[in-house]
């Protein structure tokens, strides 16, 4: 028996799913302590009911998969308005080298996830989807490639096993990062800080280190997660300013979605989406001198894919993962010890082998299997207790919220293309 749900219908289960999930998160430590986003808290616990219903009655679910796709368009959209390439030269070379590195794992993560998975006997492109699609890209990018991998490489259950990998991927990327940075700073006989003030609710939303405060000078406000600069209220022309440049990027990987087609150019729509995003931000700040709302961007974006995430996640069968169990956790348990062992000797030696070293290793941990909140949390826990990172917490947010997403789509679109792995 299947259930089909109109537009109306799907948003209203998204948003319930979305409140379930931040009850769940503001009521089980687990799931705070290791950022599992809200809607994947609530949407994992909605799909686990649907698969108890369809063992018992056979029902299953089908949502609106038009509003799914526009709200996934929005979410690569504002990680293109966002990334502005002024900021590399902000970072200057440091952020450059961990560009670079993390670039050339995500090569790595993917040839591991490749082989392995012909060597347990899977399709080769599933080894992708236990390689950096969740695991550098996060639940985003395992909803955006999962239908891709369905429907055009004839992927079953991609979509399924891209959230479960991804959620993995949060949990696991926050336990190891701490542990590896520990590690590289006893080699250094840094000891603790004595006597560290406890950080206030407003450090921790922030994302502050509690070393280094934003209100103590300029230099520590310049370098913290979030830029304190004047507020600027997200009023209602501030909102529908932001939607025009969404819709400009929607408008724009529709159109040359459908140009490319069929031809060597052809990329699934949502890069399409990202890079118009990457066009319309430089072009207007560097040509028209537009002062862009980042703020506005983010919390449209943010929205989006939660809303994203509860409409796939509801719609997940997870029954169809009974015969990958056994291969992805193989794949999984090497990609977890591949990044440790990459952090430890590529990462901290490339990027000075010192101490500020460590404290990137241990983001990269984080975004290297979770996401960038996962990445802030190991460093806070690093600096918390060793003292303040001002280099790492410059770089490693550029390069886990913004470019990295545009690297591991470049990297992916060369992987659907090796004809081995057709």
């Amino acid at each position: 028996m299947e259930i089909i749900l109109n537009d109306h219908h799907t948003l209203i289960i998204a948003a319930l799913v979305m409140l379930t999930g931040h009850w769940l998160v503001f009521r089980i430590k687990f799931l705070s302590a290791f950022n599992i986003p809200e809607p994947v808290a609530g949407g994992l616990l909605a799909a686990f009911i649907i698969t108890l219903l369809n063992a018992a009655t056979g029902l299953t679910l089908k949502l609106d998969t038009d509003l799914q796709t526009t709200f996934m368009l929005m979410f690569f959209a504002s990680i293109g308005l966002s990334a502005d390439f002024t900021r590399l030269k902000e970072g200057g070379k440091p952020l450059v080298v961990l560009l670079a590195l993390v670039s050339l794992f995500i090569v790595a993560q993917n040839a591991i996830g490749v082989g392995l998975a012909a060597l347990l006997g899977l399709k080769p492109l599933i080894g992708l989807v236990v390689g950096s699609i969740t695991l550098t890209g996060g639940h985003g990018t395992a909803g955006a490639w999962g239908p891709v991998l369905e429907t055009q490489y004839g992927i079953a259950g991609a979509t399924t096993l891209g959230i479960a990998t991804a959620t993995f991927g949060l949990v696991f990327g926050g336990l190891i990062g701490g542990p590896v940075a520990r590690h590289l700073i006893r080699k250094q006989n840094r000891t603790p800080l004595p006597q560290a003030r406890a950080r206030t609710d407003i450090d921790a939303i922030s994302g502050t280190p509690r070393h280094a405060q934003a209100g103590e000078n300029e230099e520590n406000k310049r370098l913290t997660f979030e830029i304190f600069d004047q507020p600027r209220l997200i009023t209602a022309y501030a909102a529908i300013e932001t939607l025009a440049m969404f819709a400009a990027c929607l408008s724009s990987a529709d159109l040359l979605s459908r140009w490319t087609r069929g031809t060597a150019l052809e990329l699934p729509t949502f890069i399409w989406a990202l890079g118009s995003g990457v066009v319309i931000r430089n072009v207007l700040t560097h040509a028209f001198r537009f002062q862009m709302f980042d703020r506005a961007i983010d919390v449209l974006g943010n929205t989006s894919l939660s809303l994203f995430l509860a409409i796939a996640l509801v719609s997940l069968r997870l029954w169809e993962l009974t015969d990958l169990a056994g291969p992805v956790s193989i794949i999984l348990a090497v990609q977890v010890m591949a990044i440790m062992l990459y952090a430890t000797w590529i990462t901290y030696r490339f990027m000075g082998a010192d101490y500020d070293a460590a404290v990137v290793a241990a983001g990269h941990c984080g975004f290297g299997l979770g996401a960038t909140p996962t990445a802030i949390a190991n460093m806070q826990a690093v600096t918390d207790r060793f003292g303040p990172s001002y280099k790492a917490y410059l770089i490693v947010p550029l390069v886990g919220a913004f470019f990295v997403d545009l690297v591991n789509a470049a990297i992916l679109q060369l992987f659907t293309q090796i004809p081995f792995l057709q």
